[in-house]
């Protein structure tokens, strides 16, 4: 693994999620891979679990970190070639990405879609040049369309919970106040049509993902229907991809409550997190025995430390 930016990138999904597993019970085993090794971590969007757990996972293998808000910190960014910068953006990628490579061994990059244009978003052009200028190992922290390091926390969670070898996993779609990007979505629909998993997705009409990450999944428009038998149920609001950007319903008979888990194989309930109360999710769901979405984001420290140990041992 040279980039880790999908599940693409991942050879084999089974081995990758042992190793995580083994490092939640050893964390310092491999301090010295990381030796005199430095990780950066650029954010251009705000951040909770994946900085902190990407920080703690790199100083579990023995790295340096540093951490850059670019938003806060940082020059305004021109992605765009060939262009005269005479308006607000004061670098380029090319001369920025190429800086930090020459000051890390590996880089960390969060960055939001506008969901403006659909185009731009869905071709990571930021991603695609960070990649190609700054020449060292690049880990999505969170990209316009994927979250891979939430994904495979989430795969690490129900590998860790599971009471049957191939469960039901349901991803529905939650009301929320505002337009969300669908990266979260995308991705953990992708991770689980890769997994030995019954996936199915529930949403209102209009909230269909790209067919590059539904894949083959079942799309039920009954969240009621898609519920039944179900042993984990993901939680996540997303924004339309057809009529991008947009919200299309605001439904709040879709929020998940304890009633509608008796519709379940008494199923757990994850959540990426941050989550709105009340909104997206019940209180009584947040606070039950159902939840597991405190020890979801407790893995986001493996699944990170399982990524970077990858990358120190096939690239230094």
């Amino acid at each position: 693994m040279r980039n880790f930016i999908s599940v693409d990138d991942v050879q084999d999904l089974e081995t990758l999620v042992k190793s995580a597993l083994a490092l939640k019970k050893n964390p310092y085993n491999y301090k010295h891979l990381g030796k005199d090794k430095t990780l950066g971590l650029i954010f251009l969007n705000p951040s909770l679990r994946t900085r902190l757990s990407t920080q703690k996972a790199a100083i579990n293998l023995g790295m340096n970190v540093i951490v850059m808000n670019m938003d806060k910190e940082g020059w305004a960014l021109e992605t765009q070639d060939g262009v005269v910068m005479n308006h607000n953006t004061v670098e380029h990628i090319r001369e920025a990405a190429a800086v930090m490579g020459q000051y890390c061994d590996i880089i960390g990059v969060r960055s939001f879609p506008k969901l403006v244009d659909k185009e731009e978003d869905y071709s990571e052009d930021f991603f695609n040049k960070f990649i190609k200028y700054a020449n060292v190992p690049i880990i999505s922290l969170e990209s316009a369309t994927l979250h891979p390091l939430q994904s495979f926390a989430d795969i690490i969670t129900i590998e860790e919970t599971k009471t049957k070898p191939r469960p039901k996993v349901v991803l529905t779609w939650a009301p929320h106040i505002k337009a969300l990007p669908q990266a979260v979505a995308n991705s953990f629909a992708e991770w689980m049509n890769k997994a030995d998993v019954e996936f199915v997705i529930t949403h209102p009409k209009g909230y269909e993902l790209a067919q590059k990450f539904s894949g083959k999944a079942p799309i039920v428009y009954n969240q009621d229907e898609a519920l039944k038998n179900a042993d984990y149920i993901y939680v996540k609001n997303w924004s339309s991809y057809e009529d991008y950007g947009k919200v299309v319903s605001m439904d709040s008979n879709w929020m998940l409550t304890n009633e509608k888990l008796k519709l379940t194989n008494n199923a757990k309930v994850m959540h990426c997190l941050p989550v709105r109360r009340g909104i997206e999710l019940a209180d009584e769901i947040l606070d039950g025995e159902n939840s597991l979405v405190i020890h979801e984001a407790a893995n986001r420290v493996w699944s990170a430390q399982a990524i970077l140990k990858e990358i120190l041992e096939k690239n230094f």
